[in-house]
């Protein structure tokens, strides 16, 4: 007998952990989740903030919910992090990778972060290693233990369409930083060389974890508009497809997909949700 396929999305009483929960999309990703009934631990940086999302989860009449601080790039804070989902819920399903070093969240030095290669801090370089890409690995080794108990747990890294191509000059051009008119915008390096790390990594763990019931898979989103400047804007929409950048409630059912039952057939995979930005 064939399963429903609207079953195949339900998470009722799994917990998922989301990093960088109190951020732009991480709130997304939770809500998603939450909303096929799962309960949702939202670990970011600024830990009031994610208590503050949790709280407004609970609200809305989702599962119970938690937030917590937590330093991904820290193996102490990760293991505690991990110690505390344990110690409330008693396991964990499902992994989000999705903390990042940004100009919003991690970094105060918008000239630093936006700085040409040329130029580039290697401080803020290594930062970004540190976040971005080690952050991944120990959230993923700390979140494997009990999910090698249990004997299934699902993770999924975030990338980024900066992880599978170069970034366009050309949408950059023009386009001012907001925090000093006299500087353009650009993509850091090292954002783009720790997003595409992530998808090497993302196949190596699902290789790693064959047979043991863990499924790896990485979700890419494209440009999520977040009161960008109408001039930066227009060019990106003239490069994506789809003629527009991301709305943020667009990778609800992406996330929801690599969550869930849905994808049971799906591991070391890379999900490019893009506006059709990398199809040409």
């Amino acid at each position: 007998m064939s399963t429903p396929t609207s079953s195949l999305f339900e998470l009722t009483d799994r917990v998922a952990l989301i990093t960088g929960g109190a951020g732009l999309l991480g709130r997304e990703y939770a809500e998603a989740l939450a909303s096929a009934g799962a309960h949702v631990v939202l670990a970011d940086l600024h830990g009031e903030a994610a208590k503050a999302v949790a709280e407004q989860l609970t609200q809305k009449g989702f599962p119970r919910a938690l937030g917590i601080q937590a330093d991904v790039a820290e193996k102490e804070s990760v293991q505690r992090m991990i110690q505390q989902v344990m110690e409330c819920f008693g396991r964990l399903d499902i992994l989000i990778n999705n903390a990042a070093l940004t100009v919003k969240g991690g970094t105060s030095d918008a000239e630093e972060y936006f700085a040409p290669v040329e130029e580039y801090p290697l401080s803020l370089w290594e930062k970004a290693l540190a976040v971005n890409l080690t952050g991944t690995f120990l959230c993923c080794q700390e979140a494997a233990k009990p999910m090698l108990a249990q004997g299934r747990g699902v993770i999924v890294n975030i990338s980024s369409t900066y992880g599978v191509v170069g970034p366009d000059k050309r949408i950059y051009s023009r386009s001012r930083n907001p925090h000093d008119p006299s500087k353009k915008l650009n993509t850091p390096p090292s954002y783009s060389a720790t997003k595409g790390a992530i998808l090497s990594l993302t196949r190596y763990l699902a290789a790693y974890w064959a047979g043991k019931g863990i499924r790896v898979n990485a979700l890419t989103p494209g440009g999520v508009y977040d009161g960008h400047d109408e001039e930066f804007v227009k060019s990106y929409s003239s490069r994506a497809i789809l003629g527009r950048m991301a709305d943020r409630n667009e990778y609800q059912g992406a996330i929801l997909f690599l969550s869930s039952d849905a994808s049971s057939y799906m591991t070391g995979a890379n999900l490019i949700v893009d506006g059709g930005w990398t199809a040409w």
